[in-house]
């Protein structure tokens, strides 16, 4: 069993930055690939960005290419997702997940299956 507790989040202005944090427990951390998610209103949560297990290889959405990045803290067993140039549409709760299923690079929800609390991120204009 792996437990997954986020940090970070808030409001931010556009143009702004913010940084998530997620911090693994509960099962060796070089193990697992991990990803953030985001469900903003209405809609279905989407892929954000996405971390093989080994940390040298990641996916990005191209809605948030350049601007944001996944890393990950392996003596913390933490990963992180700055955010930079926030924008509104960047509005939604971010989710963080793990995986031991998947080894490689995973962009599709269905390939997780532990999942963060959620952390609420929200840009104003």
């Amino acid at each position: 069993q792996v437990r997954l507790v986020e940090s970070g989040g808030g409001v931010v202005q556009a143009g702004g930055s913010l940084r998530l944090s997620c911090a693994a427990s509960g099962r060796s951390f070089n193990s697992l690939a991990m990803g953030w998610f985001r469900q903003a209103p209405g809609k279905g949560r989407e892929v954000v960005t996405a971390l093989n297990y080994l940390g040298d290889s990641t996916y990005y959405a191209e809605s948030v290419k350049g601007r944001f990045t996944i890393s990950r803290d392996t003596a913390k067993n933490t990963i992180h997702l700055d955010m930079n140039n926030l924008e509104l549409a960047d509005t939604a709760v971010y989710y963080c997940a793990a995986t031991q299923r998947i080894l490689s690079v995973a962009a599709v929800q269905d390939d997780y299956e532990y999942w963060g609390q959620g952390s609420q991120v929200t840009v104003s204009s």
